[in-house]
């Protein structure tokens, strides 16, 4: 269903879909893809090239040619009234319940996300973009099977957006022969639909931005930004942006992100669990940087403290907003003495963040966000941020950030069953249309998942030996398997496994942690098993 030549949807629209999916939309959407496209593949291009040489045993450090603008003395323009204030913001996907429980949940901010909290089915997608639209007109309801009625409070969260990353095609729109950028397909129907609606509100287009790899791939959202604010005759810098510091190479270029996304930028955010599975990723073949048990590596452990000393400190040098990581515990309704401890955690870990000098963090469940809202209100005295406070003591060096074989911990039976059962139970409920699932008290997502499958293949392919003694091998890790999805299959009951499509989960599951090469994206590899 469009008019624009050589534009093609492949797949059911309905009369529900055709609401967002109109003949402007998909042009504007085509147009972006037409005007952008190619550099996006350069990028991509890019990133191959880098992997190779770091496979190859090449380090990465901070570019010598980009040096004028780390020492340079420059700041970001200032964001709206509504983005001063970001205690606490709560994620997660863009499911009609959820965005109204999470809008309503007292967070200062609700990330909707495309991303990796959601599965990217045809359905999810476009329902996705319905559901953004009426929560910005107020219409936004949900009735429940058990006759619950929910809608939205008077004053809900600011509503921020992540689109997907660079490197995800969406298929169901083609454009001149090739699929279209997921990216700017997200982006491309969300500003032409909501755009005037938030702008009539007194807001405008707050977003997230995943998985940078490099300035230039900020350059190039910066100049999405500023050809959809041409196109639409809008203000340069209306639309705001957060990037995600989430891989390690971005690490070495937070000024120069920035830098590029000065009209536009709302800050970084310190994005924990994409940033483990980055620095795996990165070096697949040096042994020294193999990490332990998932649970071992937390945020105080050397490279990743170095890490978000020197998000905070580059932020507020640059007058832009530092926002912490997520909170993923999920409190329980039958266990308190857990729910102390966990929630015990949760606080710690918020107030390292204010010690260090965020201007706010993330949360997973609304149940967490008076927990966290207390604690960035106490500690920054009730002030809306704190980015007066610059961290001139942090000195962070290139050895600080790539220090991985500093951290602590032991490989442990229990960290590689955790892993198996974890990323196993995950794939399932992606596969099913859920990219965010509870599972053991903790929201999985596309992150942590990552992180569970590319440490089995870590452990493989150095053949690294278990505290017990034995070695973790393609056999030992498909022993484990089986043992794990026998317990899960017991647990949920014949006719949850099935409809989980255990087949096709063990199949990528295999694929994704067992190959001879760790491969990019678990997502990628799932993609074409999605309607």
């Amino acid at each position: 269903m469009t008019t624009e030549t050589n534009v093609e949807l492949r797949a059911a629209v309905d009369a529900r879909y055709e609401e967002v999916l109109t003949p402007g939309a998909i042009a504007f959407v085509a147009t972006l893809q037409r005007e952008f496209g190619p550099r996006r593949r350069d990028l991509l291009e890019a990133r191959a090239r880098r992997r190779e040489r770091l496979a190859a045993g090449e380090l990465l450090g901070f570019l010598d040619g980009t040096r004028k603008i780390r020492d340079g003395d420059w700041r970001v323009e200032p964001v709206p009234d509504d983005l001063q204030q970001r205690w606490v913001e709560i994620t997660g996907p863009t499911d009609r319940k959820m965005m109204i429980n999470a809008l309503n949940s007292g967070a200062d901010g609700f990330m909707a996300d495309f991303e990796d909290a959601n599965s990217p089915t045809w359905r999810n997608m476009v329902e996705g973009h319905i559901n953004l639209r009426d929560a910005i007109d107020g219409t936004i309801t949900y009735d429940s099977s058990d006759g619950r009625h929910y809608e939205l409070v008077e004053d809900p969260a600011t509503l921020l957006v992540r689109p997907r990353g660079w490197h995800l095609p969406e298929r169901h729109l083609i454009v001149d022969s090739e699929p279209a950028s997921a990216s700017l397909f997200d982006f491309g129907l969300y500003f032409f639909h909501c755009t005037g609606r938030l702008l009539r509100r007194g807001t405008a287009p707050y977003l997230y931005l995943p998985k940078l790899e490099s300035h230039l791939e900020a350059r190039l959202w910066n100049d999405v930004f500023s050809f959809a604010e041409d196109e639409f005759s809008l203000p340069r810098g209306t639309i705001k942006a957060t990037v995600l510091i989430e891989t390690l190479p971005a690490a070495f270029r937070m000024d120069e992100i920035l830098y590029e996304l000065r009209e536009h930028s709302a800050g970084l955010n310190a994005g924990r669990w994409d940033y483990i599975f980055s620095a795996i990723k990165c070096f697949p073949n040096r042994r020294e940087m193999v990490l332990p048990d998932r649970g071992a590596v937390t945020m105080t452990v050397p490279f990743m403290r170095a890490y978000t000393e020197l998000l905070a400190a580059t932020c507020h040098r640059r007058g832009a907003h530092a926002m912490g990581g997520m909170a993923a515990f999920i409190p329980s309704r039958k266990d308190d003495e857990a729910n102390r401890k966990a929630l015990d955690g949760v606080r710690e870990d918020k107030e390292r963040e204010v010690g260090q000098g965020y201007d706010g963090t993330w949360v997973a469940h609304p149940d967490l966000v008076p927990v966290a809202r207390e604690v960035f209100e106490l500690g920054l005295h009730g002030e809306p941020n704190q980015l007066s406070r610059l961290r001139d003591d942090v000195d962070v060096s290139t050895q600080d950030l790539l220090d991985l074989s500093s951290t602590p911990g032991q490989i442990t039976d229990a960290g590689l069953r955790t892993n198996v059962n974890v990323g196993f139970q995950y794939v399932s409920f992606w596969l099913t249309g859920r990219g965010a699932a509870a599972i053991n008290s903790l929201m999985e997502d596309a992150a942590t998942a990552e992180i569970s499958r590319s440490q089995i293949w870590q452990w493989v392919h150095h053949e690294v030996r278990l505290e017990d003694g034995r070695t973790v091998t393609p056999e030992l890790v498909r022993e484990v398997l089986d043992d794990e999805t026998a317990k899960i299959r017991a647990a949920v009951g014949e006719e949850t496994w099935r409809a989980g499509r255990p087949a096709e989960t063990r199949e990528i599951f295999d694929r994704v942690s067992l190959a001879r090469q760790l491969l990019e994206f678990l997502t990628l590899e799932a993609y074409e098993y999605l309607d």
